[in-house]
């Protein structure tokens, strides 16, 4: 099996006033084609700030960040923007939809961005919204869909140009009990599905342990 993603070394400092905040030092991951991992920490250990760095969303790392066997730091700002839209797919604890676009539209217009024609765009997202027990809400905009419902189109949105890895940051963090579980069960299922990584941030030991592997940072790295 091959690997979607390879870290090495990655370190991160922030400076607040005269102050120097080392986040990550020095952190080293793989995640197999294939595998889930959970990424496990309480609130504050920079479980976010690994995440923005290996989607490839904010500057200031070092280290070698290897998705799909490209090293990202080789890359200009095009370059990364390129393997961005091609490699990763995200979840956010918030759903992040557009409000005035349908489920089927928010999962739509990823798709028309990486240049697929409207009818395969909306084939992928029925079927992935499907998959997830939404068909029958294709329809509905945001603002009429429950919070497991919206939080389930973004993952179908996440998945709908079948990326190597997903980046999945406390992903249920903002749901209730009982439909963080059936979220994430669904989330679960879908990626595996469709042969994709993911690396999932969460504090809770419980989901984590749904999961292929648990790796845990502490005092900015991994363990």
């Amino acid at each position: 099996m091959s690997d979607a993603l390879i870290v090495r070394d990655l370190r991160r400092t922030f400076t607040q006033g005269s102050k120097s905040i080392e986040v990550l030092r020095g952190v080293d991951l793989t995640v197999a084609q294939g595998e889930i991992v959970a990424l496990l920490g309480p609130s504050g250990t920079g479980k976010s700030t690994l995440l923005q760095a290996v989607g490839l969303l904010e500057g200031g790392f070092s280290g070698s960040i290897r998705l799909l066997d490209e090293e990202a730091a080789s890359l200009d700002d095009g370059g990364r923007t390129r393997l961005r839209r091609e490699a990763l797919g995200f979840v956010y604890q918030f759903h992040h939809l557009l409000p005035d676009f349908t489920a089927e539209e928010n999962v739509i217009l990823p798709q028309i961005i990486r240049g697929k024609t409207p009818a395969e765009a909306s084939e992928r997202a029925r079927a992935l919204l499907s998959a997830l027990g939404l068909a029958d809400r294709l329809d509905h905009r945001p603002a009429q869909l429950s919070g497991g419902e919206q939080q389930r189109v973004a993952v179908a949105r996440a998945l709908a140009n079948k990326p190597a890895l997903v980046l999945a940051d406390e992903p249920t963090g903002n749901l209730d009990e009982g439909t963080a579980d059936r979220v994430l069960g669904e989330f679960l299922r879908l990626v595996r599905g469709e042969g994709a990584a993911a690396l999932v941030a969460t504090h809770n030991e419980r989901l984590a342990a749904k999961m292929d592997r648990i790796v845990r940072l502490h005092e900015g790295v991994l363990g």
